[in-house]
């Protein structure tokens, strides 16, 4: 039997086999969290859609179809804060949630100017790592501090 599904599964190749592969493995959305640094200061927003009293976080969304995770911190970033970044190296993948996996990266304040997406964000601010704000998030904290 299982040399008749490999013989079969040779005779499929490229776009029919990558749609069996497609319909037979979970589906997931990819949440990217950038830490963004400018020297010794991290980026911190107030998310208006978060639960009161756990509105501090970072920059933070959904990767779109093929965009890479790197893309998707710059244009979440772009999106929400005006501001451009430099993205760097992989400090977590975190999986295991129903519907999503999640990933973070460093990245580096370039340039840009300070505009709010007020339909998501409420408050932007730099922030030590030894002055971060009551109501972040502690998976986020954890990434700051680097604790993941």
């Amino acid at each position: 039997m299982a040399h008749v599904s490999a013989r079969l599964w040779r005779m499929m190749r490229g776009s029919l086999q990558w749609r069996v592969l497609w319909l037979a493995h979970a589906k997931f959305m990819i949440g990217v969290t950038g830490v963004v640094r400018d020297g010794d200061r991290i980026l911190l927003l107030r998310h208006r859609l978060w639960r009161e009293g756990q509105q501090w976080g970072l920059p933070t969304g959904y990767a779109n179809k093929s965009e890479t995770w790197q893309d998707t911190i710059v244009r979440e970033v772009k999106e929400e804060t005006g501001l451009d970044v430099t993205v760097g190296r992989l400090v977590s993948v975190t999986s295991g949630y129903k519907l999503r996996a999640e990933v973070a990266y460093e990245a580096q304040l370039r340039g840009g100017r300070l505009r709010l997406d007020a339909a998501e964000i409420l408050e932007a601010a730099w922030f030590s790592v030894d002055a971060l704000p009551d109501g972040l998030m502690k998976s986020h904290r954890a990434l700051i501090e680097g604790r993941v």
